[in-house]
């Protein structure tokens, strides 16, 4: 009878069932990551006039997503968030944000080799310029946290890094199919930045790297090149120039996320990391 009590006692009840399935803490985590973004930018846009919610809306959202991101990983996953320690942040920062220069930079020189991309000139600098790292560093912060945080870290401890990689990136370009002028080149792009980004994710086990990546290879492309990012236009930025020809080489609608010299370069060198991180485990 004891026995039975005991049994009964240490029978897992329903919510921790819940908290240990992986989807559910998906799900919680995606919610408690990305909900405090559409909140805050309603609450401004009820409170304070268009012309004065210029960058500090994007930036207060992303301090709410860093908290909403830190109470998931502490309440759900049992843990610290040592992803997110800030000791070697510049560091990793600094890295992630050449690594995404140097892929964009790459992108457009081998672009305008094949004449697919035409340079005008330089624009004057301007502080205007900065105006777009407020929202850059949200979207880098709330993907980061979200694909490889969240998705990456929940299937990894649960299907293994191979499975993680996989599924992470497959929802990270499946994500942007909503947006104007996606094709199979935009889709395999993403996928190709996706392992990209679990990969590095994987190897330090930290985001700054990542966040570093994603910030800078969205501000190079529509900011310093004054491209198209991900079907969405961007307005005029440092260099003046134009991408013209096929599809297939400019991206079309979507930009340059969508050409082929894009999808082969960040493949290559999500090949590379992958090689070199799985090295040792073979």
């Amino acid at each position: 009878m004891d026995t039975t009590l005991n049994m009964a006692a240490n029978k897992p009840t329903l919510a921790s069932r819940l908290m240990a399935n992986p989807v559910v803490r998906i799900v919680l985590g995606l919610v408690l990551t990305f909900a405090a973004v559409p909140l805050t930018m309603i609450v401004a846009s009820q409170l304070v006039a268009k012309p004065y919610r210029v960058a500090w809306p994007q930036l207060l959202a992303a301090v709410f997503v860093w908290f909403g991101y830190r109470f998931y990983v502490r309440r759900i996953e049992k843990r610290q968030p040592a992803e997110l320690a800030t000791p070697g942040m510049a560091r990793e920062m600094g890295m992630g944000l050449l690594l995404g220069a140097g892929l964009v930079v790459s992108s457009f020189a081998v672009l305008a080799v094949l004449g697919a991309y035409r340079f005008d000139g330089v624009n004057p600098l301007s502080l205007k310029m900065l105006l777009p790292l407020a929202e850059l560093v949200l979207v880098g912060l709330v993907e980061e946290m979200m694909f490889r945080g969240v998705i990456f870290g929940v299937v990894e401890r649960s299907l293994g890094s191979k499975a993680a990689i996989v599924i992470s990136a497959s929802l990270f370009s499946l994500s942007h199919l909503p947006n104007e002028g996606i094709s199979v080149l935009a889709i395999a792009s993403l996928a190709a930045y996706g392992v990209l980004q679990a990969v590095l994710y994987m190897k330090t086990r930290r985001l700054w790297i990542c966040i570093g990546t994603h910030i800078a290879w969205n501000y190079c492309v529509g900011t310093v090149f004054s491209s198209t990012v991900s079907g969405h236009a961007a307005s005029d930025g440092l260099l003046r120039g134009q991408l013209v020809g096929d599809a297939m080489l400019t991206g079309g609608v979507f930009g340059v996320e969508g050409s082929l010299i894009v999808v082969l370069l960040i493949a290559g060198a999500a090949a590379f990391c992958l090689r070199r991180a799985f090295a040792g485990k073979a």
